[in-house]
């Protein structure tokens, strides 16, 4: 299964922020939206970076409730891993495994046009396997 087809079922909506927004408001939104990460854009739905709930508690940690009122350009990670819609399942595994992350955003021709969750990729992953099994299982039984 390809990422299209994970947005093309789950949909393509994104909760984004600017990069001047405020931490609060964006901590908001992943409470409001029960969410785990917010793309922060700019202009033309280009990338800036990602703020991850892992990125609100270390703001937190090194700053203390006074991050709460810095911009989120401050103390998102800008160095964003992206995936493709062509991609696989099995492709954006591995570059979460590797980058330890947890929320891919889709760009297309440099633009922000969905995000992936580990939760997809797991929830879709496992899809595959049962569709598999009951595949062997009725081969099987003939």
């Amino acid at each position: 299964m390809s990422v299209k087809a994970i947005l093309n079922e789950k949909g393509r909506q994104v909760v984004t922020v600017d990069p001047q927004s405020l931490v609060r408001e964006a901590v908001r939104l992943l409470h409001e939206n029960r969410i785990g990460a917010v793309i922060i854009v700019k202009p033309g739905d280009k990338i800036a970076g990602i703020l991850t709930e892992r990125d609100v508690v270390a703001a937190t940690a090194k700053y203390g409730a006074a991050c709460l009122d810095k911009p989120v350009s401050a103390v998102m990670w800008s160095k964003v891993h992206c995936c493709n819609e062509d991609m696989t399942i099995n492709d954006i595994m591995e570059i979460m495994n590797n980058t330890r992350s947890r929320h891919l955003p889709v760009e297309k021709n440099g633009r922000l046009v969905g995000i992936v969750s580990i939760g997809d990729t797991v929830r879709h992953h496992i899809r595959a396997i049962e569709n598999e099994a009951e595949q062997i299982k009725a081969y099987i039984a003939g």
